[in-house]
């Protein structure tokens, strides 16, 4: 008798205790008011949100290992990840799959709408994945920054790599590491209880009801930790309807700009080489030189405000510059540090902005650079169809002759010199520049372009016939591509009848 009350009394605990464990499994949007230990019956739960929208780049990272290091810091026990992107690139990717495993506390996703690509890899590595009903998960299979398949070598690679990246975060989740393989490798097939959940030559995407599903023995849901309409369900589920406080988690407004400079690289490239080319044109160092370098500084800045450019792409975008600096200061007229100068500036810009990862042979067939440098064709030709407009429409405007030359191609010139009877000025003279005929000094070598002076003024100048010294003097010839066109002044010969 008092062995059978024992084992009464032993099963009656057993079936308390597992009664009154929860169900991570169980998807309900309408649960029991959950029971909190003595030790938070008083105390409020702080949580964090944090939003992954749109397209997943590194300024993404930046922002979501800033909020993770904020709660850190705050003693924030849980953060929750607010998802609806349709992918994004992998190298940012991984950092945050690396930046979740890091951080102290339970980091949870919730999919509002879509978890796509990179985003089925973020929510892999978080503790739980909760769904909206409407929200789907998968197609994460590794593509190149166009979107392009890349290289069935380069597959395998990264396949590998990324496989076991997930193991690696996922060991203590039975299904998590298949379906993830599922959902990025389309030769991998997946079975489970004798069921084909995905077949050959295909990519696995859940629906919220598909994620929820529930295999093996014990059961457990394939994915999903539960459905609720919204976060504030989710909360209330999780602790209770007054047990918690959304703490406010702010995007920074330089963050946001880091962002939005990153889609409109190509347009700032572009107005930014555009503003090069003009200076170039035009003598002296001007509105257009500073413009230009600034422009080029923000994409290459926003980069590094979005942790793109690494310590190498600094060096060379900042050896460019100076290059650039020797070209219009030490050297005008030499060409070689310039163009020398441009390569090193737009190559840095390139490499800043490339999705390269740690610890993964850079794709040289143009995988890794295909993005960036058809970023850079944009801005280039952006550049030249300015370039194009600005000749066509406004070298009959004030700013023009302000501030560059106009061009004399196509003018009839009047008189072998261009000198004008009278002391009058040419009709066809800029604005503000010499005479046709007027004389003045090389203050550089012209091999063919330099720098002259005439009545006190620098100007830039290209030499009509060969090398021109330092200290010759000139005579003003014509006006082509802003510059002025020179020959050495003919002295005048004495004839003695």
């Amino acid at each position: 008798m008092n062995l059978f009350f024992y084992l009464c009394t032993l099963s009656g605990s057993l079936v308390a205790q597992e009664v009154s464990s929860p169900q991570e499994t169980e998807p309900t949007d309408n649960p029991a008011q959950p029971e909190t230990s003595a030790g938070q019956t008083e105390a409020t739960r702080s949580v964090y949100i944090l939003p992954i929208q749109g397209q997943i780049t590194t300024p993404t990272f930046y922002i979501l290992r800033r909020g993770l290091k904020a709660a850190e810091e705050n003693g924030i026990e849980t953060v929750i990840i607010d998802m609806n992107t349709p992918g994004g690139s992998l190298g940012p990717t991984l950092e945050i799959m690396e930046a979740l495993d890091s951080f102290s506390g339970e980091v949870y996703t919730y999919i509002d709408t879509e978890a796509m690509s990179a985003g089925a890899f973020i929510s892999i590595a978080t503790d739980r994945i909760y769904f909206n009903p409407k929200g789907i998960i998968g197609a994460a299979e590794a593509v190149s920054g166009t979107g392009q398949d890349i290289g069935e070598s380069m597959q395998r690679k990264l396949n590998s790599y990324i496989q076991a990246k997930v193991r690696s975060l996922t060991a203590d989740y039975r299904y998590r590491a298949d379906v993830m393989r599922a959902m990025s490798d389309p030769k991998y097939v997946l079975e489970i209880d004798g069921n084909t959940l995905k077949g050959e030559d295909e990519l696995l995407s859940l629906t919220a009801s598909e994620a929820m599903k529930e295999y093996g023995e014990p059961p457990q849901a394939l994915l999903g930790s539960g459905i609720f309409d919204s976060i504030d369900a989710l909360l209330d589920n999780l602790y209770g309807p007054s047990n918690y406080e959304i703490r406010s988690f702010e995007v920074t407004w330089s963050e946001s700009l880091a962002h939005y400079l990153n889609t409109i690289a190509p347009l700032l490239m572009g107005a930014g080489m555009l503003c090069l080319f003009i200076e170039f044109k035009t003598p002296g160092f001007g509105i257009f030189g500073i413009g230009g370098i600034l422009i080029l500084g923000v994409v290459f800045i926003s980069s590094h405000i979005a942790g793109l450019a690494g310590y190498e792409a600094l060096l060379f975008f900042i050896l460019g510059i100076g290059l650039f600096f020797v070209e219009l200061f030490l050297l005008p007229g030499l060409v070689f540090p310039a163009v020398i100068g441009i390569i090193l500036i737009l190559g840095s810009l390139i490499w800043s902005l490339a999705d390269i990862w740690p610890d993964q042979p850079i794709d040289w067939n143009g995988g890794t650079f295909t993005e960036p440098i058809l970023d850079l064709v944009i801005g280039m030709v952006i550049a030249i169809v300015g370039a194009i407009l600005l000749a066509r429409f406004l070298p009959k405007t004030w700013i023009w002759n302000k501030l560059v030359l106009q061009s004399a191609v196509g003018r009839p010139t009047p008189g072998p010199q261009g000198a004008s009877s009278g002391g009058n000025r040419p009709a066809n003279t800029p604005s503000g520049w010499p005479d046709l005929g007027a004389t003045g000094t090389a203050i550089t070598d012209l091999f063919p372009n330099g720098e002259v002076e005439i009545d006190g003024k620098r100007y830039q100048a290209k030499s009509r016939l060969s090398l021109v010294e330092h200290g010759t003097p000139i005579t003003v010839t014509g006006y082509q591509d802003f510059a002025l066109t020179v020959e050495p002044t003919r002295r005048k010969e004495n004839h003695h009848g």
